[in-house]
């Protein structure tokens, strides 16, 4: 199963596209704002409303066998610690490896922030080749969890 941080998820046409292709469930967690989908693989499951509600509803699912799909750190960790498949938007995995490692850069980054109110700008915009690695590293890990 696929399970999406699907809030500001900028991939999810891809993730149903390789979803349908596999014949794999997709479940897109969402506090609102999506429409369900016309393809029955795909269900949006909408939890309440906070901050963290879809994060928790995700960990509390993913197990080995899941790919979860979120540019959310610490759900990330949990996933990960959880034996699921973790894949950012832009197409990079977060492994038993280096998952501390994007938490701790995450936390710095905000702490960055936080000392410098004035300082502008966020990450860089989302590329087409974003998206293609995107789709590779999907289709790489759907087909790792079908072996």
């Amino acid at each position: 199963m696929i399970l999406v941080d699907a809030d500001a998820c900028p991939v999810r046409g891809e993730i149903e596209k390789v979803a349908t292709r596999h014949r794999l469930p997709v479940k897109m967690v969402t506090n609102g704002g999506l429409r369900p989908s016309a393809n029955p693989l795909i269900e949006v499951v909408y939890v309440a409303e906070g901050p963290d509600e879809a994060d928790r509803w995700i960990a509390e699912a993913a197990g080995p066998g899941d790919i979860v799909v979120t540019a959310d750190m610490p759900l990330a960790a949990k996933c990960v610690e959880a034996g699921a498949a973790v894949l950012r938007p832009d197409g990079s995995e977060l492994t038993q490896a280096n998952v501390r490692e994007a938490l701790a850069m995450r936390d710095l980054a905000a702490d960055l922030r936080a000392a410098d109110p004035f300082r502008q700008g966020g990450g860089r915009p989302f590329s087409r080749a974003d998206r293609a690695r995107f789709l590779d590293a999907l289709e790489r890990a759907v087909r790792r969890g079908r072996k």
